[in-house]
């Protein structure tokens, strides 16, 4: 299959090369040429534009920060809208807030390109293996034809609704996730703070009801003090701010996730916002003066 690839962060990278690996054709752009250059030594073939990989796929993936950036990318200049073959495919894989993906897929419609929106969760490392969790909204015939596209790139891809419920599908993940690792590093600085070993607590409570993947894998990062991006924290701010955005919208409330945005704004105030998410524990170390790590 031609595949244009746009947006080579830290998954879109992984993402081409898995694509790669099950012997697709995938053209790529980025704005950043040493991106372009980390995945054109893998077998991708570099364009010389968002336009210029367009026009040459049947399905154009893209993976970039958020709503602002996709709508630019498919109705921006030289963008979908205007290179895309009649009856391609535009799979947009972004975090964005769901009325953004319906707003773009009405504009798609209108030039005869049908669109999904396919989100995933599962960060840097199931984006390299290939299990990422992938969410998604649209045509559910559209879906059922390139469902095994997505199981390329992730060991699940589950259909969820009509165009914007995958996003609303991984706005409630972020909001599960967020407040999940924000317990945890709670639960963790009390324990230290006790004089109780954090790591001999994790093994007793991993495989009880409070055990999670979540935990598994974030308290693990904060007892080593290792806060080396899988997710940033800079974009699970983005994400819950589309979360609070989507629930003003809908009438629900969203309180937790709200308390849990303000702490990942502190620390974005802190400077530590490329940090990843489970960086939560150097707020409760700064209010507690404890490190959870030794």
């Amino acid at each position: 299959m031609k595949i244009a690839f746009i947006g080579l962060g830290i998954m879109g990278k992984p993402m081409v090369r898995n694509l790669l690996k099950h012997g697709n054709e995938v053209w790529v752009y980025d704005r950043k040429e040493e991106n372009i250059a980390l995945v054109t030594k893998d077998g991708a073939k570099a364009g010389k534009s968002n336009a210029d990989i367009i026009t040459k796929a049947d399905v154009i993936i893209t993976m970039v920060p958020n709503g602002p950036q996709v709508e630019e990318v498919v109705l921006g200049k030289d963008g979908v809208l205007d290179n895309a073959k009649k009856g391609a495919v535009l799979i947009d894989m972004s975090s964005i807030a769901p009325a953004v993906s319906q707003k773009v897929c009405a504009a798609c419609a209108e030039k005869g390109i049908r669109m999904l929106d396919a989100p995933v969760s599962g960060g840097e490392p199931k984006a390299i293996d290939g299990t990422l969790a992938i969410m998604v909204g649209g045509d559910k015939a559209l879906f059922d034809e390139y469902q095994s596209l997505l199981l390329q790139m992730g060991a699940s891809a589950v259909y969820c609704g009509p165009i914007g419920a995958g996003n609303t599908t991984k706005l409630a993940n972020q909001i599960i996730v967020a407040v999940n690792i924000a317990a945890v590093a709670e639960a963790f600085t009390m324990v230290k703070k006790a004089g109780v070993d954090p790591h001999l607590v994790f093994e007793a409570i991993k495989g009880g009801l409070a055990g999670s993947t979540v935990m598994n894998a974030k308290a693990p990062m904060m007892m080593d003090d290792n806060f080396k991006p899988g997710f940033r924290i800079d974009l699970h701010i983005k994400d819950l701010n589309n979360a609070i955005e989507t629930g003003h919208v809908c009438g629900s409330p969203l309180p937790l996730t709200v308390q849990v945005q303000e702490m990942f704004e502190t620390l974005h105030a802190d400077g530590n916002g490329s940090d990843d998410h489970s960086g939560l524990a150097k707020y409760y170390a700064k209010l507690s003066g404890t490190k959870i790590a030794d």
